[in-house]
């Protein structure tokens, strides 16, 4: 209930800010005319710059900026004017007092004069010059999966389809602290193979609707409100649903608001705001409601699917997490030392009951944890270390969980290397203690580490993309053979921080995960198209109870417009 009724609250600031207040609309306004005047005068376009001061003037007689430009303009050496366009002087700026009008009398009064001249024919609230921008975007993907969750050749598990993603998007700049930003999104798969099922997963059957080769639901992916100096205080508001993808810590904790779906949306339902504390310091205040599935914006075309193990149930539909969350967050940006960035940040996540696996019951997660990166050319550390504690049902939690890396820039010789080595941390459960010590994720169950490995530990976590009890000694080399072409290289040697409980996929004996090879071609036809190659392959340790390969290759198309 409480988040609902904060939602609401969000909702209606989002609304009364959508509305035009005259006074704020009057100032904006006034604002803009001066600076388009200014732009007009400093590349000697005197004649339109003297018409935009003064329609300033008019809105706001005492603006000083406007008379100081007018009286400049007719100090320039320009060609003879017509009478009409001699200066104007303070007396015949005020001839007329303000004080006998109110603030809405003058600016209706000097509107009127306007659109009789044929200057201004839409009213002020419309905001002046009013920009819109749009676009569209189609990715297409083929994927083959093999022993993705049970490393058993035996077990059907593989998978064979295409995937294909469509997105348009709009956006309106009232002005230059003012935008509205929207889109839409539909990702549709066509299965040629889908080997099994499960009770808690949908039925994939070919016969199913759902699965032939059709539109799927289109999604609100993004719709935004953009406020910038808010109040004319150093302070930006993005109010709505919004992306973080690369924007904090390097997603470590802060990424895909909507994991169940994929990559078809990464959104958050949050608000925003953005603090300048000075030139070398910004703050963010951000509160996060995503529910399990879509509950605040309208779906077209909204797919429910039947379970096979449960078709008396009501159809499910698309999960976008695996319960309800809730977050709120304070992060901090230092950017004070030259070649040093330092982050640090405190992320409360509320996690209702009902979910599967290490989220099936109710969870409270307080993460207090630092990132920085330090670039000493042709070198750079970079690192994040984060704590956390809370609860999780009737026990409590803590955990532990970072990483670093050091880079090598090698530029100079052929295909211009990059060379990366580091070690990552997530802390598992221990079994022998009633305390959860098994790393939360929070906001980051996508694949920073592996498109395989991030469905894979569905098997001990009994969440897909939940990233705990792991270590992970990585090695990375990033090649460019020509100016179109970027070839990437990994290798991970993965092993568990703890023994899972044995189960039909894991051993319960072993800590080896195993060794995962990663490789990955991409190139760019132009700036609006680009393709990639992507294979990754499993050579599962003693951690799982049977050791044939699993397997991941992805082949993908994308068109920007």
């Amino acid at each position: 209930m409480v988040h609902k009724i904060t939602l609401i609250l969000i909702s209606f600031l989002l609304f009364t800010t959508l509305i035009p207040h005259p006074a704020f609309c009057a100032t904006q306004t006034v604002e803009y005319l001066c600076e388009t005047g200014i732009n007009f005068y400093r590349v000697g376009r005197f004649d339109d710059a003297l018409l935009e001061f003064k329609k300033a003037l008019m809105m706001d007689p005492a603006n000083q900026t406007a008379k100081t430009y007018i009286n400049n303009i007719f100090k320039e050496e320009m060609p003879p004017m017509p009478q009409k366009e001699k200066p104007i002087l303070e007396a015949e700026i005020t001839k007329e007092p303000v004080e006998q009008y109110t603030r809405e009398e003058t600016i209706n009064k000097a509107l009127d004069g306007l659109s009789k001249k044929g200057v201004i024919l839409v009213p002020v609230s419309a905001f002046a010059q009013t920009n819109f921008r749009w676009g569209s975007y189609l990715r297409l993907r083929h994927e083959y999966w093999k022993n993705w969750k049970d490393m058993d050749n035996d077990q059907l598990d593989n998978r064979n389809f295409f995937r294909i993603k469509t997105s348009l998007w709009g956006q309106v700049d009232y002005d230059k602290d003012l935008s509205l930003f929207a889109k839409l999104s539909n990702e549709f798969r066509a299965h040629t193979y889908f080997g099994g099922t499960s009770g808690s997963f949908p039925d994939k059957a070919s016969q199913k609707k759902g699965y032939h080769f059709d539109i799927n639901e289109v999604v609100f992916d993004n719709l935004y409100l953009d406020v910038k100096n808010f109040l004319s205080f150093p302070v930006d508001l993005r109010l709505g649903r919004q992306d973080f993808l690369g924007t904090y810590g390097e997603g470590f904790l802060i990424m895909d608001g909507t994991p169940q779906d994929g990559s078809r949306t990464f959104y958050f339902n949050a608000a925003k705001a953005s603090w300048r504390v000075d030139d070398n310091n910004t703050l963010d205040f951000i509160y996060i409601n995503d529910p399990r599935d879509e509950e605040y914006l309208p779906v077209i075309n909204r797919v429910k699917l039947v379970q096979q193990s449960n078709p008396q149930l009501d159809k499910a539909p698309q999960n976008l997490n695996t319960t309800d969350e809730e977050g709120y967050v304070l992060y901090l940006k230092n950017k004070a030392i030259k070649d040093l960035a330092l982050e640090g940040y405190y992320i409360f996540k509320r996690e209702a009951k009902g979910g599967a696996g290490l989220q099936a019951e109710k969870g409270k997660v307080n993460t207090l944890g630092s990132f920085v990166k330090y670039n000493f050319a042709p070198w750079a550390l970079r690192g994040q270390i984060a704590s956390q504690f809370g609860d999780y049902g009737n026990n409590d939690r803590k955990g532990l969980g970072g990483y670093i890396y050091l880079d090598r820039d090698l530029g100079k010789l052929v295909w211009a290397p990059k060379a990366s080595i580091g070690y990552v941390y997530l802390s598992g459960d221990d079994k022998k203690t009633s305390d959860n010590e098994a790393w939360d994720p929070l906001f980051s169950r996508w694949p920073w580490l592996s498109e395989l490995y991030v469905m894979s530990m569905a098997s001990d976590a009994g969440v897909l993309g939940y990233w705990t009890n792991l270590a992970i000694w990585r090695a990375e080399l990033v090649l460019k053979p020509t100016a179109k072409t970027k070839l990437s290289l990994w290798y991970n040697f993965l092993r568990a921080n703890e023994q899972a409980t044995a189960s039909a996929i894991l051993s319960g004996a072993g800590k080896n995960r195993g060794h995962l090879p990663q490789a990955k071609i991409e190139y760019s036809f132009n700036k609006n198209v680009s393709a990639y190659f992507l294979g990754e392959y499993l050579f599962p340790g003693n951690f799982y109870k049977d050791h044939d390969g699993a397997l991941f290759l992805r082949t993908e198309l994308q068109l920007k417009f």
